[in-house]
């Protein structure tokens, strides 16, 4: 038996991108190498072009099978099995064959000329996919009814993506290349929307990428690599079940959409002291995973007995790039006992890791040891004063226990010298206390152990007074400059730091709406403040009235404030939470002066928001002055002219005369009576007080009573409504005044082209769409041309309000006004509605 053919498959996001143009392009390149190509059945849809690639490739005549009286063409499989080329080229492979065919699709029939060791070249589009097809069907609104299944895509020997942008693939639509001219319209109006052609486009380059990951994967594995390959980007983010996961998520989802990568958040559970054991930490946890879903992220959970190697083995599953994990919890006493997770990920792992400290978690510990902020330590750390006592306690037994029994061997001098060391030493690591301490109880020992006579505290030897009194002197100098130098570094290191944290608040400022809020949260952090507030001094009689504040039950009157700073005449900062020495208070006054600039920046905001209403309400009044000075007074212009013209009583006009002048106060009433209706129903818009009733409404009457309404002559709208086509949810009236206005605005600058309402179903929505052939309207314009007064430098006659009403009503009836273009030139408005919820209506291309 021979060796089983190889499969090749062109895949793409929707029809007409190119498939079957590629897959004959490869047959020929193949043929002109000397392979045996065949064509087995390929579908042109009478594409021209992709006519012409089949050329001179030898065909296999299609079968004939009869069903029901009509004539169906397949694949003849025994003939292709019988002719047993090389290579077999057959399209659309999620096909259903004809009933009798020996096969029900044809990726049976492509499976069989595999196992016959014929290699296959097919097309496919992503929504055949099996695994795809209700995800496909939500997004179009389109049931598939021909699928593949997935395995039979995975297994194939190459899977070549063909690829389009959506407005490439809608050009060619609109040109003619894919569908006839009479179905353009439909489609582009249904599956071929922009925004169905992206998310197919991103399924299938996902589907794609989660293949090769596949064979990335496969390959590592055959070859034994364990490094990670950065191919792709993906954090994972470890999640303990304490105070500030959500921070920690969002944090790693900023660093995600940064590098387009995945997201993935887990949580080990293992009783280790890292999970929070409180009562909150269930809860806690399932807020971080609907929060990870929000994100577009995904949760997993690890039982594992030790949490650093289950968080680097997954993160090596899975071929992460970074890392992000919380600043640990843990004393220090808890991580010399059972060890640093943060540690053991760090000697573990080969990828970037970032360990971050929340806010939650920096004024937890902050409170949980009592500390003052990094600017007012003590000069020595309690550990170094500490170890400074105990060198100059065990320093002078030990060394006077080692130095007694030389004492003949060596001369005062060197005794002095040796203590000397020790001095240096407890003053350098203790400071000035033990370093003077340890400078005179050096000189006592040695007195008494070794300046003759012994055993007393009396001197002999003039030399020897000198020697001890240098001594003490170098010593107590020593201390000295050591504990200079701890409180000289103390003072950089506060200035440093409040240097640090005006800098951090200062950049947290910029682009901030909420600049005080965020103020008063950093100077509570760095301060560790229970709580601070703005408050604005109430009048004589009334109470104070706080404008921000940060912490839980901020402090309103100075009584009940631990601090009071007055930020101007009418409002002070009061704060609640520990004593504040001379240096915080003055770091402390700096952030007032900031808090005051942020306040002037607010209320400057909001003068420049005042402002910018204002403007554009003046802007709507100007523009509504000229309507009413030119629209108005024209038809006013014109039934004044001919009722005057019919007063005459010296004219004897005749009845056709008569007929013209009623017919110009009939229509110039109606162009009257629409263009207050529109003035009015800006009027309820701009002011918020339109209430639309939702109600079944037949789209037939709907444009009926619309087009009723006009006066333009009827021969010049066509109405080609679908069959069938379910109730829109609407206000009956609303409706028909959009409907009248879109039709009227298209009237007017489509010139004498005829203008055509067309309407259809997508999955829970109706469609009506006002079709015109004018000059059409750039895209730059679009967002424009649906504002109050726009006429686009008055090319046409009317105030600027018909787009402006009907796009309003829609928002107000859960619709939507879309603009496209129209094939072959002019502009299409679009009439989005939700459909009657008892109607299920699709529409299949």
């Amino acid at each position: 038996m021979s060796d089983a053919g190889s499969l090749r498959i062109y895949l793409g996001a929707a029809p007409g991108v190119g498939k079957t143009f590629a897959m004959l392009n490869e047959g020929r390149r193949r043929r002109e190498r000397g392979t045996d190509v065949v064509v087995g059945y390929v579908e042109t849809h009478g594409r021209a072009r992709t006519a012409a690639q089949v050329a001179d490739l030898p065909i296999v005549a299609r079968a004939s099978l009869e069903h029901r009286g009509a004539t169906f063409e397949e694949m003849d499989i025994d003939a292709v099995l019988a002719r047993h080329p090389g290579v077999a080229l057959v399209d659309e492979l999620a096909h259903t064959n004809a009933p009798g065919s020996r096969n029900t699709k044809r990726w049976q029939d492509v499976q069989e000329l595999l196992d016959a060791g014929i290699d296959v070249i097919t097309t496919l589009n992503i929504q055949h996919l099996e695994s795809l097809n209700d995800l496909v069907e939500r997004i179009t609104g389109v049931h598939q009814r021909e699928t593949v299944p997935d395995q039979v895509v995975r297994v194939a020997d190459q899977i070549e993506i063909v690829d389009m942008a959506p407005e490439a693939l809608r050009r060619r639509l609109a040109h003619g290349n894919i569908y006839a001219p009479d179905k353009v319209d439909a489609a582009l109006a249904n599956y071929f929307r922009p925004g169905n052609l992206a998310a197919l486009r991103e399924l299938a380059l996902l589907w794609v990428a989660d293949r090769v990951d596949e064979g990335l994967q496969s390959y590592m594995q055959l070859h034994g690599i364990d490094a990670v390959w950065e191919t792709r980007e993906r954090v994972v983010v470890a999640i303990t079940g304490a105070p500030g996961g959500e921070q920690l998520i969002r944090r790693a989802a900023r660093i995600a959409s940064r590098s387009k990568a995945e997201l993935l958040a887990v949580h080990v559970r293992a009783d280790d002291g890292l999970v929070a054991t409180d009562d909150g930490t269930s809860e806690r946890l399932e807020q971080c995973k609907a929060l990870v879903a929000d994100l577009d992220g995904t949760w997993h959970d690890l039982v594992h007995d030790h949490v650093a190697e289950a968080l680097t083995q997954f993160a090596k599953r899975q071929q992460a790039t970074q890392l992000i994990i919380g600043a640990t919890r843990r004393s220090r006493v808890a991580e010399l006992m059972q060890g640093s997770v943060v540690g053991a990920v760090l000697r573990n792992t080969e990828i970037d890791v970032h360990v971050i400290v929340t806010d939650e978690h920096t004024r937890a510990a902050a409170r949980a040891r009592g500390i003052r902020p990094r600017w007012t330590a003590r000069s020595l750390t309690r550990r170094r004063v500490i170890a400074g006592w105990a060198i100059t306690v065990l320093g002078l037994v030990l060394l006077t226990l080692l130095l007694v029994p030389l004492r003949t061997s060596y001369p005062l001098p060197g005794d002095l010298m040796a203590y000397l060391l020790l001095v240096v030493a407890a003053a350098s690591v203790g400071g000035l206390g033990p370093g003077l301490t340890c400078a005179a109880g050096a000189a006592i020992t040695t007195n008494w152990f070794f300046a003759s006579p012994l055993h007393t505290l009396a001197v002999a030897n003039a030399s020897d007074v000198t020697s001890l009194v240098a001594f003490v002197v170098v010593g107590g100098v020593v201390a000295t400059l050591v504990s200079i130098a701890a409180r000289r570094r103390q003072e950089a290191t506060r200035a440093r730091a409040e240097a640090t944290l005006l800098a951090e608040a200062a950049a947290g400022l910029v682009g901030d709406e909420d600049a005080v809020g965020s103020l008063l949260r950093y100077l509570c952090d760095a301060f560790g403040i229970d709580a601070a507030a703005v408050v604005r001094r109430g009048e004589p009689t009334g109470a104070p009235t706080i404008e921000a504040a940060y912490g839980s039950d901020p402090p309103r009157d100075p009584t009940t404030a631990d601090h009071v700073i007055d930020l101007d005449p009418a409002t002070y900062l009061a704060v609640r939470g520990p004593d504040l020495g001379a240096d915080d208070l003055r770091v402390l006054t700096t952030f007032c002066a900031q808090l005051a600039d942020a306040r002037d920046r607010h209320q400057l905001r909001v003068d420049a928001a005042n402002a910018e209403v204002l403007a554009r309400t003046d802007a709507l009044r100007t523009a509504l002055l000229r309507a009413v000075s030119h629209d108005l007074r024209t038809p006013l212009a014109s039934i004044k002219a001919s009722v005057s013209s019919l007063l005459q009583s010296d004219v004897a006009w005749s009845a056709t005369d008569t007929d013209a002048f009623l017919s110009t106060i009939d229509e110039e009433t109606d162009r009257l009576d629409r263009l207050v209706g529109n003035l009015l129903d800006m009027s309820r818009l701009e002011a918020g007080v339109l209430h639309p009733s939702r109600e079944p409404v037949d789209l037939d009457d709907a444009v009926g009573r619309a087009l009723s309404s006009l006066s333009t002559h009827p021969a010049q709208i066509l109405v080609d409504l679908a069959d069938g086509l379910p109730a829109a949810m609407a206000d009956p009236v609303l409706l028909e005044r959009v409907v009248a206005n879109v039709v009227d605005n298209a009237r007017r600058h489509a010139g004498r082209s005829a203008i055509t309402v067309t309407g259809g179903a997508i999955g829970d929505r109706v469609h009506l769409r006002v079709v015109d052939q004018g000059p059409g309207l750039r895209a730059a314009d679009r967002s424009r041309v649906v504002e109050p007064f726009q006429r686009l430098g008055d090319r046409a006659t009317g105030v600027g309000l018909g787009l402006a009403v009907a796009t309003g009503f829609m928002d107000a009836m859960d619709g939507a006004v879309v603009l496209d273009d129209t094939p072959g030139g002019g502009l299409t408005v679009v009439l989005d509605l939700p459909a009657e919820p008892a109607h299920s209506h699709r529409t299949h291309i």
